[in-house]
């Protein structure tokens, strides 16, 4: 097992992650942006590390100071947690090349499964279902023309390295197909440096449906169940739950297994989700694989027991893993509401700030909170505007759901706007009690209806 790693990320997964290496015996070193210098990542960690300035280009996405940083404190491995690098097959190459584990896959990995058009390849040859959309790029607009009239409207525009929403477009017609194209290539080219693009129909209404994996260097590749993360924003997740509730013992057989299969044809090691559409049929389809841990894998740790950061740790230290897919037991229902700073009531618009009081959710069995808030932490305007998870898990839904009710009812967070009310009425909406949501169902429905609601308050 390594004796000191560097978290190169920030927010409430540098501490989720340095909370696990406690945990194991492991020191952890912090990098932080000068807009984080008192954050609670820098105050946990043994050691904390200035990379740069306040933004991200400067800092968390700055591949030599973080390497630097690893160098000098004599960290072995860097975990990179979620966004920022953590797909970043360069990064994870100079890793290698530096004599330093990067916690996660490899290289070649990371660019096969990455680059979304060649992942669709891949998992044709795994026996994976694909949802049907263009063969390798669109390589001119008399290309992009030809496919879309193949594949038939609705259809999605998407880059090939693309990922959180950008570069991503909804054509609903040929009049919107070149303008859609253009604009989603000159976003995924500043997003990610890269304006390739495929395309995909569209499957609507569909359930987004995500298989953890775990992984490790001795060709074991097992399942964690799946999780539902339909409910979503822009194509950003706003509930996720496990189990997803519509589908069968038998559809979560077929999903689990197919997800195996795509892990053990690309020779994947570490923690990676296999992201799927399903539709009102119960068929699937492969979208995407993730190649590092997610943001909502709490709720897989409440259902199976299973630390997956821990597991993360001891795959890439080069031990087997220590679970058998027969062992691996499925226990009662988890659900996470990401908080956010933001303000729902004014499109969702970010809100920085000064935490002037905090009370976050405690007690009780089945409840987790995942944070690096703290009563006069600042929130800079420069990141991701999650600032909280809350975990519930209960022995049914109905359990999970109404401990999630009391949890959000009880945590105070001002200095800054939030989006807990709207999660809070997001429970109690009678299509999410059902289950019977899909992914358009936030942005087509309930928003409208909810600030509908709000204006007769």
């Amino acid at each position: 097992m390594f004796k000191k790693i560097l978290i190169a990320n920030r927010g409430e997964i540098a501490v989720r992650i340095i909370r696990a290496c406690r945990e194991l015996g492991i020191q952890t070193v912090a990098v932080y942006s000068t807009a984080d210098q008192e954050a609670m990542h820098t105050q946990l960690a043994d050691e904390a590390i200035c990379i740069g300035p306040s933004k991200a280009i400067d800092s968390y996405l700055n591949m030599q100071n973080i390497l630097s940083a690893a160098v000098l404190t004599q960290a072995q491995a860097i975990h990179p947690g979620f966004g920022f690098l953590s797909e970043n097959s360069t990064f994870a190459s100079m890793c290698e090349e530096m004599n330093i584990t990067f916690i996660g896959p490899d290289k070649e990995t990371i660019d096969q499964m990455g680059n979304k058009a060649h992942a669709r390849k891949l998992m044709k040859a795994a026996n994976v279902p694909v949802v049907p959309g263009s063969e390798g790029f669109l390589e001119d607009e008399t290309d992009v023309v030809k496919n879309a009239s193949e594949i038939s409207y609705p259809l999605m525009l998407k880059a090939a390295a693309g990922g959180g929403g950008k570069g991503m477009r909804v054509v609903q017609n040929e009049t919107e197909l070149m303008p859609a194209f253009h604009s989603a290539q000159s976003e995924a080219q500043a997003a990610f440096g890269d304006g390739r693009m495929y395309m995909e129909k569209i499957i609507k209404p569909a359930k987004h449906i995500e298989v953890q994996l775990l992984a490790d260097h001795f060709g074991n590749v097992i399942h964690l169940g799946e999780r539902d993360c339909s409910m979503q924003r822009h194509h950003q997740k706003v509930i996720e739950e496990s189990p997803a509730v519509l589908l069968s013992e038998s559809q979560r057989k077929a999903i689990g297994d197919a997800a195996v299969r795509a892990g053990e044809y690309v020779g994947y090691k570490n923690a990676g989700t296999v992201e799927f559409l399903v539709d009102q049929s119960g068929d699937f389809y492969f979208m995407e694989m993730n190649t590092r841990i997610q943001v909502e894998h709490p709720i897989t740790e409440m259902v199976t027991g299973i630390d997956i950061v821990k597991e993360q740790l001891r795959i890439a230290s080069g031990e087997p893993l220590s679970v058998r897919q027969s062992e691996i037991i499925f226990n009662g229902h988890a659900i996470e509401c990401r908080i956010n700073a933001e303000n729902p009531l004014v499109n969702f618009a970010p809100s920085p700030g000064k935490i002037s009081y905090l009370l976050l959710p405690s007690g009780g069995l089945g409840l987790r909170v995942d944070s690096a808030l703290f009563a006069e932490s600042e929130i800079p305007p420069y990141y991701d505007a999650m600032v909280a998870k809350v975990i519930t898990h209960g022995k049914n839904r109905e359990e999970a759901i109404a401990k999630m009710k009391r949890a959000l009812g009880e945590m105070v967070i001002e200095g800054i706007q939030t989006n807990q009310d709207f999660q809070m009425d997001l429970l109690d909406d009678l299509n999410f009690r059902s289950g019977d949501y899909y992914t358009t169902y936030l942005e087509d429905e309930f928003i409208e209806k909810w600030l509908v609601a709000k204006d007769e308050e």
